[in-house]
């Protein structure tokens, strides 16, 4: 079992959080390079700690590497007007919206000292959303061929409740998971989220008309990350 670092950045500028990431991101992989030479040297390896950082962010939409920009639909005057900000960033998908009342993952996992399968990796922090969404009667799900997870998704009122996008290389990840809680949901109006033009945003608080405690929300998604990726969060 892997003991991995909790980090609660809180509300926090998307640009300060992803320099963050870069840093942690990059840290282990110079650890993974000087491990080989270590190996080949037969010297003891240095410890690599994965990490796991729940944040919100400030009002910014973000455009994948495999995004295409007019699926922003404001220009920059707009996006001042709005408070939010717009960066063309190194993860995978298209574009989405982040800001206060969701709760955003960055797992800066070493999946070597877990298992180097990116899709399974996908597949569990969806699984974890899932989770946590049946802790309140809700059921979530996926649709064939897109990450994320989903309400109703296998009709015409699909609804995407968590959007997935993560970068990996030398099988270390960053990026991660977006998932609406207490979401303005208002902002999704201004991109086509995640280039998807006939499907439908939502949040825990526009499905169950109340707001919902964050603290508890997260605590829920720690427990469930836990059991799936086999790690003890410290």
């Amino acid at each position: 079992m892997q003991n991995v670092k909790y980090i609660n950045l809180g509300l926090i500028d998307y640009k300060e959080a992803w320099d963050y990431q870069e840093e942690l991101f990059q840290g282990i992989i110079d650890v993974k390079r000087e491990n080989r030479k270590r190996e080949k040297e037969k010297l003891a390896l240095e410890k690599i700690q994965s990490k796991l950082i729940f944040c919100e962010h400030h009002h910014v939409f973000t455009l994948g590497k495999s995004g295409v920009q007019s699926n922003l639909l404001v220009n920059e005057a707009q996006l001042a007007e709005k408070g939010a900000k717009f960066y063309k960033i190194n993860r995978g998908g298209d574009i989405t919206y982040h800001g206060p009342g969701q709760l955003v993952g960055y797992p800066i996992f070493d999946l070597d000292n877990f298992f180097t399968d990116i899709h399974k990796y996908l597949r569990y922090l969806e699984e974890a959303v899932i989770l946590t969404l049946a802790e309140y009667n809700i059921t979530g799900g996926r649709i064939q061929g897109s990450t994320g997870v989903w309400l109703d998704w296998d009709n015409p009122k699909a609804r995407k409740i968590c959007a997935l996008g993560v970068r990996s290389s030398r099988w270390v990840t960053m990026h991660g998971f977006a998932f609406n809680i207490n979401s303005d949901l208002n902002f999704f109006s201004n991109i086509i989220p995640c280039g998807i033009t006939d499907k439908a945003v939502t949040s825990l608080q526009k499905e169950l008309g109340q707001t919902i405690d964050m603290q508890e929300v997260q605590t829920k998604m720690k427990k469930h990350l836990e059991l799936l990726f086999d790690m003890t969060l410290i």
